[in-house]
């Protein structure tokens, strides 16, 4: 063994005895982080405007702290970006992570020096505890690889602005920068078909041991590599042992990801985001991922039936039920105040508290009422892969078809297979069948004669990429959304379809 897997062992033991402290102590860890939050930011200008200095309860600060979206903390982060200090949070960010956001274009958010560890320390404990669990280790002494936007950063009024990944690729501990690829060199490359080829001549000879991606792209990796090989991964990779990602659920990528290995190997997931590591999966024998309750950020959550009211019921950790969908807002420590991120999640574990995300809370079809969301979609999509062992499925979507040429309206899956069902019919009626179940709504629609069974599309091999190409978002942490209330990707792909 290597001089790194012997000393994760011991490090993985430290931190997983310390994170027994805190996570079977939920309510006190958030409360205690509750405090803190508000005594840092209580001389910050919106920690004047919302009263910080008098609030002494949550039921306080949820009268003094109005739930947000970007754009209702957007005229703070402005004044940020014009250089002006103790704002969100006090001094001034380390980082701006720039996304790309579906209603607010450009998103800038903060990070602070405070907040670089729940950012990067839960990235490096996912790995330890899996290590503590399975006493794997030696992967860290091969070659490990992320596949992630660019690590170049722009320096404006002192703020260094960038994606997230590229800012945590400035935080990979020194003891791995030796063995981590690609390259910055080839990192820094913007369009995302170069760099996967540059990649590919840096790594395809290499002891790759650890490979990180959203899933789609890393497929896309593999199916690279096996045009140029006509070898599985496993084969051209002998020492992969283990994937780590994050994003999107790995369910309907799974089989095609393991066939293109040639075998099943670990994984583990995570739940990152720009404006905070969430959770991440901290056993694998367990459902769920743990969530990141003494990192800096306390939660809040309001049911997903309540989020469109006008006035949302909102819950600590401790007030949460087993089963049920919640949208998470945060509160952290680089100064986002009532933020939602937009995810639903639903917690599977109580002790600790484990959870599985279910979905975006706008991402959903609810055309006629029926309140489809992305969990009801993959968990049917997966059924139906069940029941036709042979079908490997690229990427899929949903939407609405609301005013037909004719007959009943009907719910579009546009879905690109890497192998098709023997029988498409069948197919499509094991996910509509299975929906029916998922969604009584959905059910109650079919039966009575309001919508009609889905309607399966069948698209080329590369519509996706091709059309994520043309939005100038391939690759990187870009995702396609599972479900819309509208047919704008739905249209985007058949056009790409009948141009390609």
């Amino acid at each position: 063994m290597g001089i790194r897997s012997v000393l994760s062992k011991p490090l993985a033991q430290f931190v997983v005895q310390r994170q027994q402290e805190w996570m079977h102590r939920p309510g006190e860890t958030q409360q205690r982080w509750f405090r803190a939050l508000l005594d840092g930011a209580q001389h910050t200008a919106f920690g004047r405007d919302h009263r910080f200095k008098d609030v002494r309860s949550y039921a306080d600060f949820r009268q003094a702290v109005p739930i947000h979206d970007y754009e209702g903390l957007k005229p703070y982060i402005e004044r940020i970006r014009e250089g002006e200090s103790d704002v969100l949070w006090k001094g001034k960010p380390v980082y701006f992570a720039k996304t790309s956001g579906t209603t607010s274009g450009t998103k800038y958010i903060p990070i602070t020096k405070e907040s670089i560890p729940n950012h990067i320390n839960s990235a490096r404990d996912a790995l330890l505890n899996y290590i503590h669990e399975t006493g794997k280790a030696s992967f860290l002494d091969k070659k490990l690889i992320f596949l992630s936007g660019s690590p170049e950063l722009v320096v404006k009024n002192g703020i260094n602005v960038g994606r997230l990944s590229g800012i945590s690729n400035h935080h990979v501990p020194a003891y791995l920068r030796t063995n981590q690829l690609p390259s910055y060199e080839t990192n820094v490359i913007e369009d995302w078909e170069t760099k996967l080829e540059k990649i590919i001549d840096e790594t395809i000879a290499q002891p790759m041991s650890l490979i990180s991606g959203i899933p789609p792209w890393v497929q896309m990796y593999f199916d690279r590599i096996q045009a140029r090989t006509g070898k599985k991964i496993k084969d051209v990779f002998p020492d992969f042992s283990l994937f780590v990602y994050g994003g999107v659920n790995f369910e309907p990528y799974r089989a095609k990801l393991y066939e293109s290995i040639g075998r099943k190997i670990d994984s583990i997931e995570t739940y990152p985001a720009s404006e905070g590591f969430i959770a991440f999966q901290d056993t694998q024998t367990e459902e769920g991922l743990l969530m990141m309750l003494n990192s800096g950020i306390f939660f809040e959550f309001i049911p997903a039936e309540d989020y469109f009211s006008s006035n949302p019921r909102r819950l600590t950790i401790d007030q949460v039920e087993l089963g049920k969908n919640y949208a998470v807002v945060i509160n952290n420590n680089a100064g986002l105040w009532g933020y939602s991120l937009g995810d639903t999640v639903k917690f599977v574990s109580n002790d600790p508290y484990r959870l599985l995300v279910t979905g975006r809370i706008k991402h959903f079809i609810s055309a006629f009422g029926e309140h489809v969301i992305g969990e009801e979609v993959e968990k049917a999509l997966q059924y139906a892969m069940e029941q036709h062992p042979e079908t490997e499925v690229v990427e899929f979507t949903v939407a609405p078809m609301v005013s037909p040429a004719e007959g009943l309206p009907y719910h579009e899956w546009f879905i690109e297979f890497a192998t098709p069902p023997n029988n498409p019919e069948a197919f499509a009626c094991d996910i509509d069948q299975r929906l029916t179940k998922l969604n009584t709504y959905y059910d109650d629609l079919i039966s009575g004669s309001i919508l009609r069974p889905l309607k399966l599309t069948t698209l080329p091999r590369e519509t996706f990429r091709n059309y994520m190409k043309a939005q100038g978002k391939l690759g990187g942490q870009n995702k396609v959304p599972r479900l819309a209330n509208d047919r704008v990707i739905g249209e985007g792909l058949l056009q790409t379809m009948q141009t390609v």
